[in-house]
């Protein structure tokens, strides 16, 4: 199978997944709520950056057995003559490693949330090997979903230049910076092929331990958290649609927050609705500062050959600007239905 496979063609096939609507429907509605939680939670999906970084190494890293079981399984996947969008976890078999991805399919539902991964051989492979299994490998995690109204379901996350004409431009087509937010789906995942010398960090940080400052800080103002707030769909709303959505951002189902945080959707719905109040404002902006605390965020510099996977349920994820060196910085992406 010769040539690269373009992000562009990535796109829906006859294989059942969800469309993006469906998947945000999906993503929404999976968050039952039965009311706001009476203090902070003490659960495995509040962790600190500072806990993390002290305890040492948070990455799992490939040995020799599971890079001999993928090599195994991308050649399988490489002799198919499927198209990459056609690919399911069969074509990639990983009979050993399969039960350490149960586990962490594990530790993105019910524990810290996030999970690293290093060591896949990426700087060997083709960009068409990398694409393929990337594609196999998340289907062994869930179901991919569509990431955007053009029907991409593996991304290509690099500066295309198109900031320069399209200042609503999707950010992840940029090297600007990039504020925390959450995606329209139970997890994201991405495999970086190429890095950056400069810049690029990705930051995450529990949005459950940001609920626990922020009711420490006041009750009240936690309490908005499970408000409604407009989210601008930034003209890519569908005929008849109105140009903003209303989301409550978090949810608690007695045992489980899960919060949905965008904050450059959240602040740019007043291009159509004028300036936000001030509870809108006083929200976005502590919940922000309290990410962005050092002692609460978790830096990581991606090198090729890491995936990184988070929940958007209870992780929220930055990015800092970067400048590209003499090759461009490019991830691969996948959002998943768990």
């Amino acid at each position: 199978m010769g040539g690269s496979t373009s992000a562009r063609v990535i796109r829906e096939s006859t294989l059942a997944h969800h469309s993006s609507q469906e998947q945000a429907v999906r993503f929404f509605t999976g968050r039952p709520h039965v009311g706001i939680p009476h203090g902070p939670l003490r659960v495995l999906s509040a962790w600190r950056g500072d806990a993390i970084r002290a305890r040492g190494d948070y990455r799992y890293h490939l040995n020799r057995a599971d890079l001999a079981e993928i090599d195994a399984g991308l050649a399988l996947a490489m002799a198919t003559p499927k198209p990459t969008i056609d690919l399911t976890a069969r074509d990639l078999p990983l009979p050993t490693l399969s039960k350490q991805i149960a586990r962490w399919r594990d530790e993105l539902r019910e524990g810290l949330g996030f999970v690293v991964i290093s060591g896949v051989p990426v700087e060997g492979w083709s960009q068409e090997e990398s694409e393929r299994f990337f594609w196999a490998f998340g289907q062994h995690l869930g179901i991919p979903g569509l990431q955007n109204p053009q029907g991409d379901l593996l991304g290509h996350v690099v500066d295309t230049g198109d900031a320069a004409t399209d200042p609503l431009v999707r950010l992840y087509r940029t090297a600007s910076n990039i504020n925390y937010h959450c995606d329209g789906a139970d997890v994201v995942g991405l495999l970086c092929l190429n890095a950056t010398p400069t810049g690029g960090l990705s930051r995450i940080a529990s949005s459950v331990t940001v609920f626990n400052e922020l009711w420490r800080q006041s009750p009240s103002l936690a309490a908005r958290l499970f408000e409604s707030v407009r989210l601008d769909r930034r003209n890519e709303e569908k005929a008849g649609q109105p140009v903003y959505a209303l989301i409550q951002p978090s949810c608690f189902d007695g045992h489980t927050l899960r919060t949905f945080y965008h904050s450059d959707y959240f602040r740019s719905v007043t291009r159509h609705v004028g300036p936000l109040s001030k509870d809108e404002l006083e929200l976005l902006d502590a919940f922000e500062a309290i990410a962005e605390r050092p002692d609460i965020r978790l830096d990581m510099q991606f090198s090729p050959g890491d995936i990184q996977l988070l929940s958007n349920h209870t992780v929220v994820h930055a990015r800092t600007a970067y400048t590209d060196g003499a090759r461009k910085r490019h991830l691969l992406r996948l959002w998943l239905t768990l």
